[in-house]
């Protein structure tokens, strides 16, 4: 069993956190709100400080929201580099698996192993239902030496876990994931809104569509919750605000043409100005309805 610490415990990170104290391994916890009783019932240690944490633990994991969180943790004063910087004979890993900028994560490995440890980045899809299941889809950037040593730990909490490439890779292929399903979404959300607003029944339509080329899990799970009104998170629109603009920073440092995903981010906004940042992200349709002046109708069984 490996000292494995955690920080980070919201929507994602608390469920992973006990994936990996149910099979054995001891937690170090903290989170900025406070490690919650009931993960300290179940055998989780919490710590203080990012520091502590680092000092207690292993293999460092951290589940934050954005890029400066992730710094700060690291970083900051009573950050995890301090607790790297003490005298030890074991070489530590720390795992990132937020989803921020690929530049960003190229830099903070630079300086990590500058310590004399090691750094793997590894986001996820899959959201709180993956979470919850352990069946998240985990992206790595490593060396195939680190990767080797932490799949086995990345496999409690994914079904997926491929090694994509050196630091940064695995945010990249995020920012690729975040792409492909921020527009397929959006996708979903046009197509319910013009069906309802031609006089069709969105959910029959839902149905029929699954049965063909444009059945999707967008389709069957969110374009539900577009139908239902159901916009509790699930995934955040301002989480998805943030991953898309960094697509779109990414591309235009690369000079790269993302128009699709650049109109999805500015939908996005949108939800947020309209008091959206905490709805689930299939509430993107809320945006649309309000440009064509209509919501989508729910029939009558």
């Amino acid at each position: 069993m490996v000292n494995i610490g955690f920080i980070g415990l919201g929507i994602m990170g608390k469920p992973m956190a006990g994936h990996l104290m149910q099979r054995g391994h001891t937690l170090f916890l903290h989170t900025r709100s406070g490690v919650t009783e009931d993960l300290v019932a179940i055998g989780g240690i919490a710590c203080v400080t990012p520091k502590e944490v680092a000092q207690q633990a292993d293999i460092i994991i951290t589940m934050l929201p954005d890029t400066p969180d992730v710094e700060a943790v690291l970083f900051g004063q009573n950050g995890v580099a301090e607790g790297l910087n003490l005298p030890s004979e074991q070489r530590k890993i720390v795992i990132d698996m937020s989803s921020i900028s690929p530049l960003k994560t190229q830099q903070f490995a630079a300086r990590i192993n500058e310590l004399n440890h090691d750094y793997v980045d590894a986001p996820v899809s899959g959201g709180d239902v993956g979470a919850q299941n352990a069946s998240l889809t985990i992206m790595v950037g490593a060396s195939a030496e680190i990767f080797v040593k932490v799949k086995p730990i990345l496999e409690l909490m994914g079904q997926s876990v491929t090694l994509i490439g050196e630091n940064g890779a695995g945010q990249i292929c995020k920012v690729a994931n975040q792409i492909v399903v921020s527009l397929a979404i959006e996708g979903v959300a046009e197509a319910l809104l013009f069906a309802s607003k031609a006089g069709a029944d969105p959910k029959k339509v839902q149905q029929a569509l699954m049965g063909g080329f444009a059945a999707s899990k967008a389709l069957e799970v969110h374009g539900g919750r577009m139908i239902d009104r159901r916009f509790e998170p699930g995934f955040k629109i301002d989480l998805m605000q943030k991953d898309l603009a960094i697509a779109v920073t990414s591309a235009s440092a690369l000079g790269v043409s993302l128009p699709n995903t650049a109109a999805t981010h500015a939908l996005h906004t949108a939800c947020m100005a309209h008091g959206g940042a905490k709805w689930d992200n299939s509430a993107i349709v809320r945006a649309l309805e309000i440009l064509s002046n209509y919501e989508i109708q729910k029939h009558s069984e």
